[in-house]
């Protein structure tokens, strides 16, 4: 599904996976095997970029050892100061290729996916970005309560934006180094980030084109996204992009 028009690019080189973990030693070792096997199958050139935000269990032990079978893992640990965006932001800076995806450490994300993020980068896509709700997608076992919130916040998100994406708040997306760059600074040390960036991609002008994914629930450990935290923060954000794209002149767009 492109959105919008191609430009001229080069295919990126070296794809990126940015992956935050807060304690989840139990699903980094198949989560991370998956990738690997995946991308190396596809002879995708690629690092593993996964993020220790502050985990109190054996994830950074674990990832250590994982070296030793997966070596396109790139470990690293943030730092500063904890929460999903910073990791994520953490990760970024930390990463090395031209383009990039972000993908959860549960195994929510299917590799398979991400393949196709890559070919659609090197299509000439800035961006590609991934739907769990049109023809073609699926969720597995989506908490009902979470779903429900989900669909309405998209809604306001989709309207609010004028844009065609029904699943922004998923933080399963692909972009070129140039957009990431081209959307800092980042604000959002939270889930929030998730919407931060493709928000601030398309109201700068940037390309992008939607395919269909899957999503499954997580096997092991709790979710760390808790929706009565988030919501002021999604807000807050969203208005933040928002008074940018119909109020900034189009300072902070792409230049060609």
């Amino acid at each position: 599904m492109p959105l919008t028009p191609l430009t001229l690019l080069t295919p990126p080189t070296l794809f990126s996976v940015v992956i935050p973990a807060r304690d989840e030693e139990e699903s980094l070792p198949s989560t991370l095997a998956a990738i690997y096997a995946t991308f190396t199958a596809e002879k995708i050139p690629h690092e593993i970029v996964v993020v220790d935000d502050g985990s109190k269990d054996r994830t950074w032990s674990v990832l250590q050892k994982l070296r030793v079978t997966i070596p396109t893992l790139a470990p690293t640990q943030n730092l500063g100061q904890h929460g999903f965006g910073r990791a994520v932001v953490w990760g970024l800076d930390q990463s090395k290729g031209d383009a990039v995806v972000i993908m959860m450490a549960d195994a929510s994300d299917a590799p398979s996916d991400a393949v196709k993020y890559w070919k659609l980068l090197g299509q000439g896509y800035d961006c590609a970005f991934g739907s769990r709700f049109i023809k073609g997608g699926e969720v597995v076992d989506y908490p009902r309560i979470k779903l429900l919130v989900n669909r309405l916040a998209n809604f306001f998100v989709r309207v609010g934006f004028n844009i065609p994406l029904n699943d922004t708040t998923n933080a399963f997306k692909a972009y070129r180094r140039t957009v990431i760059d081209g959307c800092r600074p980042f604000l959002a040390p939270h889930f929030n980030l998730t919407v931060e960036i493709p928000l601030k991609a398309i109201a700068r002008g940037y390309s992008f084109t939607i395919t269909p994914i899957s999503w499954r629930n997580r096997k092991f450990g709790e979710a760390k996204l808790k929706i009565k935290e988030m919501g002021s923060r999604y807000f807050f954000i969203c208005a933040y992009v928002w008074l940018e794209k119909y109020f900034s002149r189009g300072d902070y767009r792409r230049r060609s």
